[in-house]
């Protein structure tokens, strides 16, 4: 997957703040990801993250 820092994710679950979008903050073998609805932010496994994402908004 081609993802940037600066790209907004759309996760096929909802954070527990409501929210399904997260910013990407960081790219590498992990990604740094930031909540768009409570700006929470959590570190994610590559694998992890490209088998949850939904859309690139």
């Amino acid at each position: 997957m081609d993802i940037h820092v600066g790209d907004v994710l759309k996760l096929k679950k909802p954070h527990p703040c409501g929210s399904s979008e997260w910013e990407v903050l960081r790219v590498g073998a992990d990604f740094r990801l930031k909540c768009k609805g409570c700006d929470r932010q959590i570190m994610i496994a590559r694998r992890l993250l490209e088998k949850n994402i939904k859309q690139i908004l």
